[in-house]
């Protein structure tokens, strides 16, 4: 019989309801040893907590306050999907609740905050925290990260990877806090896809040791919803150039977090070029991953059909797609499967350790976009869980 973890989540916007449909299709996934129940949920949304009455019948304690929930000793582990500014004090409360944690990035609103949460982390090292970042979970996108493992690309020419929205090319759409930086914070469009952008490269050791970033911010005001305009203070777009020295080699890195990027509706992608061989991932096209062999011959791009071949096995046919909603579920797989025992079959989630490592390039970027220098990465204080 299944191992039960029961789940509080705290944030029932969208990424919340993302986690309770993953949890709702638990059966999906095939020769699992443990399954999440969602059986407390908080939010100050009373129509939030009505789609879970209405939808999740697991849940027992609905509350507005999330001390309540911390107190719910039925709870064994918590989803906080919260703004950023809320992220040092609700993680905080939650590892001292003695909680497992699946806490959203950039986990803590800066370097400072995020250095808070590390250090009741250190506390408290029982207990299994990881960040959210779902995308690697792409079967194109685990192609390109065991290729890069498997040393055959030879010498590392280049490495690059984004995260690249349409949306705000919109004058008129209304601002949400996402576009408010007291809310967001300093890094804008860093802070939000950021982690999924460095995942990857962090997880195959590549750390930025300098870095150049030119920061974008093109919409200065948006409307308020009430008929009214109002500042919109965080940063729209960031290209930044790095510099990488691992294993031997050096080579630069082009990490994109973009929300103004016409055409694109929500892409992320992983671009490796190396002398022997090369990869590449799209989720604009999801089923496919490229590469290209070179051994003195003609060069010419490979495309292979994946279908589902997900990194925890499901009951979908290997011949058909993998999805945005099936990365979500992998993800949340990987975290289940630590949570009992398991090593989450080789890809974990993203760790506190990279979440914090993703601090310091965000940090070096932020100051050379606001001061067109060449910045060092300050890893200092960063540890290895």
């Amino acid at each position: 019989m299944k191992k039960v973890f029961r789940f509080g989540v705290i944030g029932c916007g969208l990424m919340g309801r993302e986690f309770a449909s993953a949890a709702a299709r638990w059966l999906h996934l095939a020769d699992m040893r443990a399954r999440p129940e969602i059986v407390a949920v908080c939010d100050t949304n009373a129509v939030l907590l009505d789609w879970f009455k209405d939808n999740v019948p697991s849940v027992r304690q609905f509350t507005s306050d999330y001390k309540e929930l911390l107190a719910n000793p039925d709870v064994d582990a918590v989803y906080c999907a919260v703004p950023h500014v809320l992220h040092q004090q609700f993680y905080v409360d939650i590892l001292k609740a003695g909680k497992h944690l699946l806490g959203e990035k950039p986990f803590g609103m800066d370097a400072a905050q995020n250095r808070e949460i590390m250090a009741v982390l250190a506390e408290n090292p029982k207990l299994l925290v990881r960040c959210s970042s779902e995308m690697p979970f792409f079967p194109g996108a685990q192609k390109v990260l065991a290729l890069a493992e498997s040393g055959e690309m030879g010498d590392i020419l280049e490495v690059e990877a984004g995260f690249l929205h349409s949306s705000d090319i919109d004058r008129q759409k209304p601002i949400n806090w996402k576009r408010m930086a007291d809310i967001n914070g300093d890094y804008g469009c860093m802070g939000d896809l950021g982690m999924h952008v460095l995942h990857v490269p962090l997880r195959l050791g590549w750390r930025p040791q300098t870095l150049h970033a030119q920061l974008v911010k093109k919409i200065t005001e948006r409307p308020d919803g009430k008929g009214g305009m109002v500042p919109c203070t965080t940063w729209d777009n960031a290209t930044i150039n790095t510099r990488v020295s691992a294993g031997g080699q050096d080579f630069p890195m082009v990490l994109k977090t973009w929300r103004i990027a016409p055409g694109e509706a929500n892409t992320w992608y992983i671009r490796i070029l190396g002398m022997k061989k090369s990869a590449f991932f799209t989720t604009k096209s999801p089923r496919q991953w490229q590469w290209m062999d070179y051994n003195g011959g003609a060069q010419a791009w490979s495309t292979e059909d994946l279908g589902y071949g997900s990194l925890f096995p499901a009951i979908t046919g290997k011949i058909f797609e993998f999805g945005f909603a099936d990365a979500i579920q992998q993800m949340w797989a990987a975290f289940v499967d630590e949570l009992a025992g398991g090593n989450a079959n080789g890809f974990t989630c993203a760790t506190p350790a990279e979440a914090q490592a993703h601090h310091a390039v965000l940090t070096a970027a932020l100051k050379s976009g606001r001061e067109n220098i060449v910045v060092p990465v300050d890893y200092e204080g960063a540890t290895a869980r």
